[in-house]
């Protein structure tokens, strides 16, 4: 490992928001180059689920650790909340300041938490110093540019404008005559440049949080990532009807998506959009997936160049998924695969770990206690998440291997094989279950024909119940 093995192997951590499976690593045909070669070296994950499909709620799973147990933790709330104004105590407040503690410096660029800046305050008000995570960071740094504000920034268009700033009458998508930097994201990778050029010279392990918001709403890029793509070509959801014997609360009508007054379509349950207005929202998606992907291998060119590469850990985590009009819906918010399983990438610098395609099931709440094993450093107290670094190395299946998600007064638990869902609500059916097997797409709720496998799969279900929905 070089020169750098003699201290603790740094963290380049890398949020990009709303990225479902849709990487050429994963057999999509999105471009992205870079972010599949970082998968070819390291630990691809088929199979990783977060513990909530909403923004801030997702990425406080991330955090702590542990999985929701309280309404407030499915929130994009949940982090103000429960994390901004505590004292600093024994327990960290998150894995990053378990980092800190251990005597890395943690520096954090863009939307780790549930802020776009990493301060707390609403979409149309000033910023404040108010830290989402006081605790946690050596230095908090964010370059809004012309759009001035982390929340103006993370709904930007690239005349200055944002979402807020025009009402909501935008498109839901741009292709800007710009270079990267005429995006808040490139102004981002610029700034983790200049930070890892300083860390280079401290000779000090540290932690570097970046936080990219493409492919979140609205999917602008610059025209040449829109370029890459024959919209022709693009496949449409292979799944666009709304499943068999489900009640429609399982769903929802694409509220953030319809907030984009200018689309030319709304979207709902109804009916699907346009097949053509569907190709040119996944070209948009996909275009913003090409730019992020070309902002990592910038990322991942200067941790060559510095020489950091061989003892840096470097992963790549999405919030969570996001339908692509699959049952109907476009956006998150469901208890659905689309929504639940997102990328994750952990290329760490032990050989051990290289190369490897990890099939098992693995969810967010499990990043914590693997950075915590890689780095050697002691959580010293208990958490929900399970160490990954086991499959890591063998990818031997467990037969206790689930994943556990929570959402719209559901829980829903992902084996190998099945999703097992269910609902605390009045509407009927309340059970779910959805056979990998047989049916890729989740066309059909199959519990009632399946009494064999509830009887199995429910107790493993309730092992999942933090009471979550009980009556207070």
């Amino acid at each position: 490992m070089g020169q750098q093995s003699k201290q603790p192997p740094n963290v380049v951590f890398i949020a990009v928001d709303d990225l479902r499976n849709e990487l050429g690593a994963y057999g999509s045909a999105v471009k992205s180059p870079y972010m599949d070669a970082i998968a070819s070296e390291g630990n691809l994950f088929t199979h990783h689920y977060v513990q909530v499909p909403t923004c801030g709620a997702s990425r406080h799973a991330l955090l702590t650790g542990y999985r929701p147990w309280k309404p407030l933790h499915l929130s994009n709330q949940a982090i103000e909340k429960e994390l901004s104004d505590k004292s600093e105590g024994t327990t960290p407040e998150t894995f990053i300041h378990r980092f800190k503690q251990a005597g890395y410096h943690t520096v954090g660029i863009g939307k780790i938490s549930h802020s776009a800046d990493g301060f707390v305050y609403g979409y149309e008000e000033e910023p404040s110093e108010r830290r989402e995570l006081p605790h946690s960071w050596s230095e908090l740094v964010f370059d809004p540019g012309k759009w001035k504000t982390g929340w103006n920034a993370f709904f930007a268009y690239a005349n200055g404008e944002n979402r807020q700033s025009l009402k909501k009458q935008v498109k839901p998508y741009e292709k800007g005559s710009v270079e990267d930097e005429g995006y808040p994201d490139g102004l981002t990778t610029e700034l983790a440049l200049l930070k890892l050029r300083e860390l280079q010279q401290q000779h000090k392990p540290f932690f570097i949080g970046v936080g990219f918001f493409k492919p979140h709403l609205p999917f602008n890029a610059p025209k040449k990532y829109w370029d890459l793509y024959d919209r022709d070509s693009i496949l449409l959801s292979a799944n666009p009807e709304l499943p068999e014997a489900i009640n429609a609360k399982s769903l929802h009508e694409s509220g953030e998506f319809n907030q984009y007054a200018l689309g030319e379509e709304k979207a709902g349950l109804q009916e699907p959009v346009s097949e053509g207005y569907a190709r040119k929202l996944k070209h948009a998606y996909f275009a913003s997936i090409s730019y992020i992907d070309a902002q990592i291998g910038r990322i991942q060119e200067e941790l060559n160049t510095l020489g950091l590469a061989e003892n840096t850990i470097i992963v790549i985590w999405g919030d969570h998924g996001w339908h692509l009009g699959d049952q109907r819906v476009w956006g998150k918010h469901t208890l659905f695969e689309s929504a639940l399983k997102s990328t994750l990438i952990i290329k760490s610098p032990f050989e051990r770990h290289q190369g490897k395609k990890v099939t098992a099931v693995a969810e967010t709440v499990d990043i914590y206690p693997t950075l915590m094993e890689l780095c050697d450093i002691e959580i010293g107290h208990a958490i929900d998440g399970q160490s990954l670094v086991g499959s890591m190395e063998s990818n031997e299946y467990q037969s206790e291997e689930v994943a556990y998600s929570y959402f719209k007064q559901g829980i829903s638990m992902r084996t190998d094989r099945y999703r097992l869902t269910q609902y605390f609500r009045e509407e009927e059916p309340t059970i779910e279950l959805y056979d990998y097997r047989s049916d890729p797409y989740e066309t059909k709720n199959r519990a009632m024909e399946s009494p064999e496998v509830l009887e199995r799969l429910l107790p493993i279900l309730k092992k999942g119940n933090t009471g979550l929905y009980d009556v207070r």
